[in-house]
């Protein structure tokens, strides 16, 4: 362990940027600091370990929230002087709730432009987005929320109410008529349901990784 992280270049304040990366999907979660214990003790435990510039301390991510990266594989870029962490999340590696702290498009002359100005929206993206606001109102359970409401039901009443939605997506394809609206809403009463029963947008992804490799 000791000759691998002679190859990383730290700071002058003894840090080194790390990104991390889900392994399943590819997506960027996060950008963080690491020290060199923090590096150790992620390697000697497989569990993602930063340190908090602000806080001045080492930290385990999800010490706190529960919401940890086991890590994979940890890659050093060309230059030596930034890691990359290829980590299996188990929840949102934001603190907003979302599943990655990349979810604000800015606009520029010659770089696109945002959702607003009809930017192409990808389904993977909204769908994570989507999970992970409805795994904040599960954590939060605020009074009026549709979604609470939904998971206060409990499995059978949530399963059934896939089933309607699966109905409604069946009978909108027959007739060519709101087939996208219906769509949208058994994916949303879908994603409820797996939040619910404690199966994540991340374990799905892999079986269908797994099938299409």
């Amino acid at each position: 362990m000791t000759s691998a992280l002679e190859k990383v270049k730290f700071d002058q304040n003894g840090l080194v940027p790390v990104i991390a990366q889900d392994a399943s999907t590819g997506d960027v979660l996060t950008l963080a600091y690491a020290n060199r214990e923090a590096v150790e003790k992620t390697l000697a435990s497989g569990e993602a370990h930063y340190y908090s510039r602000s806080r001045a301390e080492l930290w385990r991510k999800g010490a706190t929230s529960g919401n940890t990266q086991r890590v994979v594989e940890v890659r050093l870029d060309c230059d030596g002087d930034a890691l990359l962490y290829r980590v299996e999340p188990r929840g949102p590696a934001c603190h907003t709730g979302e599943e990655s702290c990349f979810f604000t498009t800015l606009a520029g002359e010659g770089v696109g432009v945002t959702v607003a100005d009809e930017q192409e929206v990808r389904f993977g993206d909204m769908a994570e987005r989507l999970a992970g606001t409805i795994a904040q109102r599960h954590r939060e359970m605020p009074d009026g929320s549709y979604t609470v409401s939904l998971i206060q039901g409990g499995k059978e009443r949530l399963a059934q109410k896939v089933g309607e939605e699966a109905v409604e997506v069946v009978v909108a394809a027959l007739s060519d008529y709101r087939l996208a609206e219906e769509s949208a809403d058994l994916v949303y009463h879908l994603l409820v349901l797996l939040e619910e029963r404690g199966v994540g947008t991340k374990d799905v992804a892999r079986v269908l990784h797994d099938r299409h490799s």
